[in-house]
């Protein structure tokens, strides 16, 4: 059996470095978008603690370290964010937040348009069970 050595943590950072910037330059949905963004991260902690371990030193730790504060320091915001945008739009789709440019940057239009959204069937009635309590006496509510 062979032992793992440094080019093979390397080929894995940059193939998860590669997935996150590919997810993350190809999807519109904001949560796909931030969790590209988390895998570029991981990615470059493995080569950091790779290389640190090749190195022998543990200089490489420290700042996996403070990677991961700041990875879930980003996670806490963009919930946070997501949230607020989705709460005011109704939808995650980073194309229609057009409205968030600085001012006097033109609206880029996308090449594929949004599908329609079907319509939201009503919500369902419900009838009132069982019979109404009788008025008590002296004109007092039983509530």
């Amino acid at each position: 059996m062979t032992a793992v050595g440094l080019q093979d943590y390397l080929i894995v950072g940059a193939i998860l470095f590669t997935l996150g910037l590919i997810g993350f330059l190809a999807r519109r949905n904001l949560i796909v978008m931030f969790l590209s963004a988390e895998m570029m991260l991981q990615g470059v902690a493995i080569n950091l603690v790779a290389f640190a371990r090749f190195r022998g030193n543990l200089q490489g730790q420290a700042f996996t370290l403070f990677i991961v504060t700041v990875a879930a320091c980003e996670a806490a915001l963009a919930l946070a964010l997501i949230l607020m945008l989705f709460k005011r739009q109704g939808s995650l789709d980073v194309s229609l937040w057009q409205e968030l440019r600085e001012p006097g940057w033109e609206a880029t239009e996308d090449e594929e348009p949004l599908p329609e959204l079907p319509p939201e069937p009503p919500l369902p009635r419900l009838t009132p069970a069982g019979k109404e309590p009788a008025p008590r006496a002296g004109g007092k509510s039983h509530v």
